[in-house]
């Protein structure tokens, strides 16, 4: 069954892929729809067995690399943590996949479509199964390569080929780290599977490496690096700019990649070294505070952006902040809960936007939309869920493992903790804000948009609109339902899949800060979203001339504009490597140093090497017999240079033949030029 939970995914890829042309669309649609409901109902079992059942289980294949002390095999892992985040990726992509074949029924491609939605969740699923870091590496690549491909499935348009390079490029920044980080961990650990290297991780605690020259801890610099892969496939501060241009693929992309499955990969990957992280906390600091500026920047950046779907992505890199810092507050078991929580919720706000864009005829803009809510009562209902979800209005899922993560950043009362504490509740109260922001331009505001638009508007079919059904019961009652199972006190649920040491396991102290430092994440929700229903139900006047005021619209500009991250990245650094590839690299090396010593200077050599050979080719058969008598005398000459110089110099036979060849070349020469 668990190997069959595996490949499955592939068999419905391969079937849609190279047979779909000739199944037709909906042959493709039902043979990976049924292969990803089939995956489904495995995972369920899996799940029953081993987290409820306490049976974890652990296959070995068949040997990969064997080459002396280099040596692991295909195995599949399947803990409490795999278990997880099986029931995520196959449910939510098989509600996806049903998704798709409604959204994407009028493109002639959707074999093609719904084959890379299948073989992005066969590595997904290689990803979350590896019991080592080289076949979690296959899956890794393997997800940035569907991403790609899904992003830029509309390929004519230049926009999605910009998007998916850009998402290309970003990410082997971060695997580049990654990747170090593996070398690093098989030259020290030498081994790559995850039981040899967490069992030997405490025996490394005080050892060192040297580094770019620098002596780091070994640890530390191991957790660091992994980090990096973690901080590119889960778009954390510094390698964020991918998310929000990805959005240029189809609105089921979206929902499957960027919200619920691919970006969670790096919580993953941390929750899953966490018996490595534990002995890096200089590591953990790291990780703590990026993703606590990450959560801060993307829910500020959010606040003002227009298209609909940018906003729930700086909505998902803001969520992400909160699980990554949630993981380096030793907290990977809140983290993953969040993670499993906020993928319900967020698949359900993106295809609720997708309903939207299917309905108003492709249209993005928030400021051209308005009145829907009365012509799309269903979706706006599923929307507006999934928004008081996401702001962790209380008693929904969100309110569930947001709050608790915010507690634990307060009780784990170290600098880094209440740094992440602050900026985690200010990200909540601009959540809320934006969220409502969402609500009230999309759906709640006069009708902005074009009259055709909005009198074509209709709600969506019922394969689009039955997984929002699906989705809405998770985003509600999920949290509730297992919050003691996996966070609880005394839980037995993670057997071992998840380490954390005594002294890091603050969940108690958590349960006994203030009351204030409690209320205050949920009080700033409530407050975000009265001050954003306020502002734009009555105070649109005001805030229309806050922007237009210098002040506010430098303040608009800044934020809407994404910080100028990617005006620096483009005009400081991305136009620095271009000047100076084209000026140094190209203009100076390439066509400047090695043309000259290569192609072109040995043509050139050649040509006049060419040039006086010629003048020898006179003709006479003399002069050719004479270049014989020369090579023979040189070749002589060669071998009595080996015995002795002096002997050769004193040669008074070999002087004469000299004298003769020269007085013969003077006069063939001038007889030659007359």
């Amino acid at each position: 069954m668990y190997l069959t939970l595996v490949f499955l995914p592939l068999f419905g890829s391969i079937a849609a892929g190279f047979f779909g042309f000739f199944i037709g669309s909906q042959g493709a649609g039902f043979i990976t729809i049924l292969c990803l409901g089939l995956t489904f109902l495995m995972s369920c079992f899996a799940f029953y067995e081993v987290a409820f059942a306490g049976s974890p289980c652990f296959l070995q294949i068949m040997p990969w690399f064997d080459s002396e002390l280099f040596s692991f095999a295909w195995g599949f892992q399947f803990d409490s943590l795999t278990a997880v985040m099986l029931i995520v990726v196959t449910f939510i992509s098989f509600l996806v996949h049903l998704y798709s074949t409604e959204y994407m029924s009028h493109d002639p491609h959707l074999p093609r479509f719904m084959s890379y939605l299948s073989l992005f969740t066969f590595f997904m699923l290689i990803l979350v199964t590896a019991d080592n870091f080289i076949q979690m590496f296959v899956g890794w690549e393997g997800v940035g390569l569907c991403s790609y491909l899904l992003i830029n499935f509309w390929f004519t348009r230049i926009q999605a080929n910009k998007a998916a390079i850009k998402a290309m490029f970003m990410n082997r920044i971060g695997d580049f780290g990654l990747a170090l980080g593996i070398f690093c961990i098989f030259v020290t650990f030498g081994a790559v599977d995850y039981s040899t290297i967490f069992t030997l991780a405490p025996y490394f605690l005080s050892d060192t490496i040297n580094f770019l020259n620098i002596d780091f801890n070994l640890l530390d610099l191991v957790g660091i690096l992994l980090f990096i892969g973690a901080v590119g496939k889960s778009a954390q501060l510094g390698l964020h700019t991918w998310l929000p241009d990805a959005m240029e693929g189809p609105t089921p992309v979206s929902a499957l990649i960027h919200a619920a499955t691919m970006v969670t990969a790096g919580v993953f990957l941390i929750a899953r070294c966490s018996p490595l992280y534990e002995y890096a906390p200089g590591a953990l600091s790291v990780i703590t505070i990026v993703g606590a500026m990450t959560a801060f920047f993307a829910a500020s950046t959010g606040l003002l952006q227009n298209d609909m779907k940018k906003v729930i992505a700086y909505s998902t890199c803001s969520q992400l902040g909160y699980m990554i810092f949630a993981c380096g507050l030793s907290n990977y078991h809140v983290g993953v809960f969040h993670l499993a929580n906020h993928a319900f919720f967020k698949a359900l706000l993106f295809l609720g936007a997708g309903c939207v864009i299917h309905a108003v005829g492709d249209e993005q803009d928030m400021r051209k939309l308005g009145g829907l809510s009365k012509i799309m009562p269903f979706t706006y209902g599923m929307m507006l869920i999934g928004s008081f979800s996401l702001m962790g209005f209380p008693f929904l899922t969100g309110f569930y493992s947001k709050d608790v993560i915010l507690e634990v950043a307060y009780g784990k009362y170290s600098t880094s903790g209440h740094f992440a504490y602050v900026l985690g509740s200010l990200s909540a109260f601009l959540t809320a804000f934006y969220s409502v922001r969402l609500l009230y331009l999309t759906f709640l505001s006069k009708p902005n948009g074009y009259r055709v638009l909005i009198l074509n508007a209709h709600e969506a079919p019922w394969r689009m609109a039955l997984p929002l059904l699906i989705l809405v019961i998770p985003s509600i009652f999920i949290g509730y339902l297992t919050k003691d199972m996996i966070i609880g006190l005394g839980t037995n649920f993670w057997q071992g899949s998840i380490y954390i040491q005594p002294k890091n396991f603050n969940i108690i102290d958590a349960e006994h800060i203030p009351q204030a430092a409690k209320l205050l994440p949920v009080c700033l929700s409530i407050l975000g979203a009265l001050t954003s229903f306020i502002l734009y139900f009555y105070g649109s006047q005001s805030l229309f001339l806050f922007k237009t005021s210098p002040l506010g619209l430098k303040f608009y500009t800044f934020l809407n504009r994404k910080w100028f991250f990617d005006k620096i990245y483009n005009e400081i650094i991305g136009q620095f490597f271009l000047s100076a590839a084209y000026n140094l690299t190209y203009k100076q090396i390439d066509r400047g140093l090695i043309e000259s010593l290569g192609p072109f200077g040995l043509t050139r050599l050649v040509s006049k090497i060419a040039l006086s050979l010629k003048v020898l080719q006179t003709g006479f058969f003399y002069h050719y017999t004479l270049a014989m008598v020369f090579s023979l005398i040189s070749f002589l000459a060669y071998f009595r240079f080996e015995n002795s110089t002096f002997i050769l110099l004193s040669d008074s036979k070999l002087w004469f033949l000299f004298v003769i060849a020269l007085f013969f070349i003077n006069t063939d020469f001038k007889s030659f030029k007359n």
